[in-house]
């Protein structure tokens, strides 16, 4: 392996060989510009025969009126015997400071052009990427990112497409990605053990390594949600956080298997998680392991059509977070989250809780909604059996999809030839290829979808994402897609229940018809919704939203029944939604 020396101008990192790669360190975006969080001052934390820390500190200036109004500490470890550095920040707003809102946070590494070929970020996720000369010389498509390559510096990307927003992952899954460099044979690896620092929660997506070659490690953006996910500081909200550590690894061997540094680098992550949380870091903010505590429990399902006793909630994800309403924990960016999952009975345990006061949320795979305990939770051994009491209005009339809060279910299309990234051939992550949202004029050419309840299959007949129609002079039109099905019976004087869960929403706006579509004013209208963006950056959801719709029996009649789902928002080629899983709920028997 290579020592690794660490100048801590933090624009280079060398290796005594004289490797280098060139970085860019810390930033953030805020008033719609980058800030390098430039530090003026340097200090020493630390220092031994074991371990160096170091601090560069951004200080704020009140009266520096174009100045950003935070303190940022920046710490960098580096450990005896450590292949590899550590760094952490802690944040800092004070009370009575001016307004501030934040887009992103992240730590952004450019790696040595004419060294770093080779991309990976998971087992089935690894290639041979283009240059950034490629991408600048490739055709630019439909937003900026994405480009088809020309004339690239290898034939066989010739034609492809690349997007940073393919290489995108969830954070529960964003645990180490990095480069490989052939001569010499050594890899660059970002490893994350622990994602309790960063926003949205553990289906939050974000960028990780692309052309460059660049390496990130994010700690908060707006990417696959919108605005919600920023941070805002108002009336002089006094705010602390600390971000990381995050680990940048280097190994390296005298073999050109790049298979072999890959394997390394996840045993490195796997040993990183085991030590979470560190015992190194000096900052009081970072609290170590004895500082923290854990939450535990069973966690089981209630839902009288299903079974008249609850039930375990099997591989529920289960976690804590800031206080607020159900589901406010995929737009909470201020706090920490700790999350883990159940095992099949529904037992779970959440280790290594900052103390404090937190809302408890979970959602289970199967289950539609999501549930939040009814009061605060703090640091305790046991909350004993939790009731997930499920939505279930009454008796299951028809279903579409699985209630997963993503779309990865339904009918993901080809790309159209001459607009493939290779690396997402014939693989489960086929929604990440380019320009998806086009097909569906392809595929419907001369009518919108229609969906027949008993003989369809989602699977192959409900497209992925409901989006717009473009036309020939490249206006676009609102698109309205059928449900039919057939009931043999009607309860005029009961209440009916349709629930449509949505995975993703992007400047979308959802009307709803049942059996009228010539009416002026539709039975449901979700105004305009979503900003995730989702569609065109290649997530597969977003944020997860849930309409709970409810109408007499008298909307509907003996024999075939018509719902009309509408997307009426045009004003890009981007708006619409993902669907998660809609439901037809007929009146109680209870």
């Amino acid at each position: 392996m290579f020592s690794l020396l660490l100048y801590f101008n933090l624009r280079q990192i060398s290796f005594e060989n004289s490797v280098s790669i060139s970085t860019r360190s810390w930033d953030t975006v805020w008033k719609g510009t980058l800030d390098r969080l430039l530090a003026s001052k340097f200090s020493v934390i630390a220092q031994d025969v074991n371990k160096v820390e170091v601090s560069f500190k951004k200080l704020y200036n009140p009266k520096n009126r174009g100045d950003l109004p935070l303190n940022v500490d920046k710490r960098y470890v580096v450990l005896r015997g450590s292949s590899g550095f550590y760094s952490y920040g802690i944040f800092e707003h004070l009370k009575g400071w001016t307004y501030l809102n934040m887009e992103e946070a992240r730590i952004a590494f450019k790696l040595n052009k004419s060294l770093f070929h080779f991309m990976a970020i998971a087992d089935d996720r690894q290639r041979l990427m283009p240059t950034e000369e490629d991408h600048a010389n490739g055709q630019k498509l439909a937003y900026v990112e994405a480009v088809k390559l020309k004339n690239p510096s290898s034939p066989k990307f010739e034609g492809e497409v690349d997007d940073k927003y393919q290489y995108s992952d969830e954070m529960r899954n964003i645990k180490v990605h990095g480069w490989i460099s052939d001569k010499p044979h050594m890899g660059f690896w970002v490893i994350s053990p622990s994602y309790e620092y960063c926003n949205g929660g553990p289906l939050k997506q974000d960028l990780t390594s692309h052309v460059g070659p660049t390496s990130l490690a994010i700690f908060f953006s707006k990417h696959y949600a919108g605005p919600e996910l920023q941070v805002t500081l108002r009336n002089g909200e006094a705010w602390t956080k600390v971000f990381g550590p995050v680990f940048f690894y280097v190994n390296s061997d005298s073999s050109k298997d790049h298979s072999i540094l890959w394997k390394d680098a996840k045993r490195q992550m796997n040993e990183e998680t085991k030590k979470w949380p560190y015992d190194f870091p000096a900052s009081p903010e970072y609290l170590h392991a004895n500082q923290r505590g854990s939450v535990s429990g069973q966690l089981l399902v209630h839902d009288w059509y299903i079974n008249k006793n609850a039930f375990p909630a099997k591989s529920a994800y289960i976690g804590l977070a800031n206080r607020g309403d159900v589901g406010s924990w995929q737009t909470d960016s201020k706090g920490y989250q700790f999350w883990t999952q159940t095992d099949k009975f529904g037992n779970f345990k959440i280790n290594n809780v900052r103390p404090g006061i937190y809302g408890l949320y979970s959602w289970v795979p199967g289950v539609l909604g999501e549930y939040k305990y009814p009061s605060n939770v703090a640091i305790k051994p046991d909350l004993g059996k939790i009731i997930f009491e499920a939505i279930r209005n009454g008796p299951t009339l028809w279903e579409i999809g699985f209630p997963d809060r993503s779309a990865a279910e339904f009918f993901i299309p080809d790309p159209l030839p001459g607009f493939e990234n290779h690396l997402y051939t014939n693989t489960t992550d086929r929604f990440r290829q380019y320009g998806l949202w086009d097909r569906y004029n392809d595929l419907y050419p001369k009518g919108d979808l229609i969906y027949k309840v008993g003989v369809s299959d989602f699977r192959k007949d409900w497209f992925f994402a409901h989006a717009i129609r473009k036309n020939k002079d490249n206006s676009f039109s609102p698109t309205t897609w059928q449900i039919l099905f057939n009931l043999k019976n009607v309860n005029n004087k009961g209440t009916y229940h349709l629930h449509i869960a949505l995975a993703s929403a992007a400047y979308a706006h959802l009307q709803v018809w049942i059996n009228t579509p010539s009416k002026p004013r539709p039975w449901f209208d979700s105004s305009k919704i979503g900003n995730s963006n989702a569609i065109a950056r290649h997530g597969i959801h977003g944020l997860y939203t849930l309409f709970n719709i409810e109408f007499p029996g008298t909307q509907l009649h003996v024999g075939e029944n018509i719902i009309y789902l509408k997307q009426a928002s045009i004003d890009t080629p981007f708006n619409g939604f993902m669907y998660d899983y809609i439901r037809l709920e007929g009146p109680s028997r209870r």
